[in-house]
């Protein structure tokens, strides 16, 4: 790991979305949803790791807004598939807690470059 923190949740995140599309798609055999959120799911780290390149500190903001985007999307599809009864109660909490700590540290570090 990086020791970054956001950027070692982001990827610990992206593995268990992966895993959980593997769970959805091979054992409850969901394969709309599941694909959905396996693309937005992973690609919050993604963005995160391209705003590691960023030009300049807009640049910056412009790629950790999109990964903010990516996660509340990501957000969206666990509560379709928990109001659904695709997915436990326990399942939720457990993936819902992991992407709004992702989404409270980006939210963070966005306001406060964007107030320099």
């Amino acid at each position: 790991m990086t020791g970054n923190v956001l950027h070692d949740k982001s990827i610990l995140f992206a593995v268990r979305i992966v895993n959980f599309y593997k769970h959805l798609s091979g054992n409850k055999k969901e394969f709309v949803l599941s694909k959905q959120i396996l693309r937005s799911g992973t690609s919050i780290g993604a963005n995160i790791r391209e705003s590691k390149n960023a030009e300049s500190d807009s640049d910056y903001v412009h790629k950790l807004s999109i990964a903010l985007k990516e996660a509340d999307e990501t957000q969206y599809w666990l509560e379709v598939l928990s109001l659904s009864n695709i997915i436990t109660n326990s399942e939720f909490d457990s993936m819902n807690n992991d992407v709004k700590e992702i989404i409270a540290l980006l939210t963070t570090i966005i306001t406060k470059i964007k107030k320099k």
